[in-house]
């Protein structure tokens, strides 16, 4: 999983610049609409996806870790999970906001 993440995060970094410099151009009136259109869409496909990925991998081990101090001590159950869920809202909220700058991004 770590490589494939690595290999995934190398291949957008490799591929921005170009991209940057393809929308630049759109932008300075040298491409098509639809080089623009392709540029926000992948600009808002990104914030999105590299926002659900974070929020997903932070869920993940918040949610493996409030089990694992369950397990170790069952009678902190109600003292473990009232965080945990606090914690779990806070991180989905900045995967909404993700989808909300998405949003803007195509407006």
């Amino acid at each position: 999983m770590k490589k494939f993440l690595s290999g995934l995060t190398a291949g957008i970094l490799l591929a921005l610049p170009a991209l940057a410099s393809a929308a630049e151009a759109a932008a300075a009136g040298g491409g098509s609409d639809h080089m623009k259109m392709f540029a926000v869409a992948l600009g808002a496909g990104l914030a999105i996806g590299i926002g659900a990925l974070g929020g997903a991998l932070g869920q993940g081990k918040a949610a493996a870790a409030a089990l694992e101090g369950i397990a170790r001590n069952p009678g902190a159950a109600g003292k473990i999970t009232t965080p945990m869920i606090i914690g779990l809202a806070l991180i989905e909220s900045l995967v909404i906001y993700a989808l909300i700058i998405a949003f803007l991004i195509l407006a």
